[in-house]
């Protein structure tokens, strides 16, 4: 990127900075921050600590503030007794000093509601936690996670994120996001690496393997009306195999995703590794903007925006280096029409004032991400 395009990285970016809105979230601009586990909640109960983590964010310009995985109600939905719960006096009253820490900057605040199905938590491993569930016993291929789901697990579970929600609603969020992605227990549904079963929540086609997500978003739709925003988060990518994909083509994306569309997502938040990189062979369209053609849905897009790095990549190396020059990209790609928002995580970790520095053109002020510094914020006081 020339100095010059650096000069005019705000007049570029100025299509970002218009109003968006979907049902009840009503965002002032087109920028997310995106979901990431923090462990800011031990005994399940966010911190001040954490609150004051997502108000720096949304005072720095941020539009809407996605929060890190919280579990739903129900025991068995989290491996690690330090990630927040969206149940309970306790933790409800920890959330509410986030949204009103939030909405006091002027940001939309929508709460991740999530269950890990069979996965342990590769962070705290020996965290002590519930027994785990997932659809058939298995967390990746071949590796045993959770015990097989009864109907009655499947029912129970599928009333908790109901629960949930309608807590999310009552305190005045400004919508929900399902996470449905990255090997986690719908994504354990979905792939058929994972789920076996012969009853009605599994099947050949990823079309069957749809129906718990869709129950899902199906009781959330009926716990907060019909005006309340839903967003659901999915991947091709697994925590067990980042190059496997649910969908191969856009037809088998469309039998995965039209079904959840129907039972009442509004917004897909499309997870991918690396933004720029095109999903489908001899198309430049990414993971978003195909899901944006088959369901017609609006899209956030995510996937090292504004590093050099991607996640998996830093797992390794440690650090990433600022680089803006795929922003020319994300913006040819935004005013195709590909995506409606656009989520940044890693930035946003190393430098809550990210935004503000490129939009001031201060870009020498931007500060790489060092995992090192990011696992130190995992420590409580």
């Amino acid at each position: 990127m020339t100095s010059s395009t650096i000069d005019d990285l705000a007049a570029l970016l100025a299509p970002l900075r218009t109003p968006f809105e979907c049902k009840s979230l009503k965002a002032g601009n087109r920028y997310c921050m995106a979901p990431m586990s923090r462990y800011f909640a031990p005994g399940g109960v966010l911190t001040e600590e954490g609150a004051e983590y997502y108000r720096r964010r949304a005072a720095a310009g941020i539009g809407t503030v996605i929060t890190e995985g919280t579990g739903v109600a129900i025991d068995h939905c989290v491996a690690a007794d330090t990630v927040p719960i969206f149940d309970g006096d306790k933790a409800l009253a920890g959330w509410e000093r986030a949204v009103e820490a939030v909405h006091a900057e002027g940001g939309m605040f929508v709460p991740q509601l999530w269950h890990v199905g069979g996965c342990i938590d590769f962070n705290f491993p020996d965290s002590p936690h519930a027994p785990l569930v997932s659809p058939s016993g298995f967390a990746g291929p071949d590796v045993a996670g959770g015990r097989e789901m009864s109907d009655e697990d499947i029912a129970d579970t599928v009333a908790a994120f109901a629960k949930s929600a309608r807590h999310a609603k009552d305190m005045g969020c400004d919508a929900i996001e399902l996470h449905g992605a990255h090997g986690y227990l719908f994504d354990q549904f979905f792939w058929d690496k994972t789920n076996f079963r012969k009853d009605r929540y599994g099947g050949p086609d990823i079309s069957d393997r749809t129906t718990f997500a869709a129950e899902v978003v199906a009781a959330c739709r009926e716990a907060v009306g019909d005006e309340f925003a839903i967003i659901l988060r999915v991947s091709q990518w697994k925590t067990y195999d980042y190059e496997v994909k649910l969908a191969n083509d856009p037809d088998e994306m469309y039998r995965w995703l039209d079904p959840l569309a129907s039972a009442g997502v509004d917004i897909f938040h499309a997870s991918q590794r690396r933004f720029w990189e095109p999903e489908f062979t001899g198309d430049d369209r990414n993971f978003g903007g195909w899901i944006k053609e088959v369901t017609g849905k609006p899209v956030i897009t995510v996937g090292s925006i504004g590093m050099n790095r991607d996640l998996m990549e830093d797992f390794v190396e440690g650090t990433s280096s600022p680089m803006l020059n795929r922003l020319l990209d994300l913006m040819k790609m935004f005013e195709r029409g590909d995506f409606d928002l656009v989520a940044l995580g890693r930035v946003l970790l190393a430098d809550p004032d990210w935004l503000e520095k490129i939009e001031e053109r201060r870009i020498d002020e931007l500060t790489p991400y060092d995992r090192t510094i990011a696992l130190k914020q995992y420590e409580h006081p």
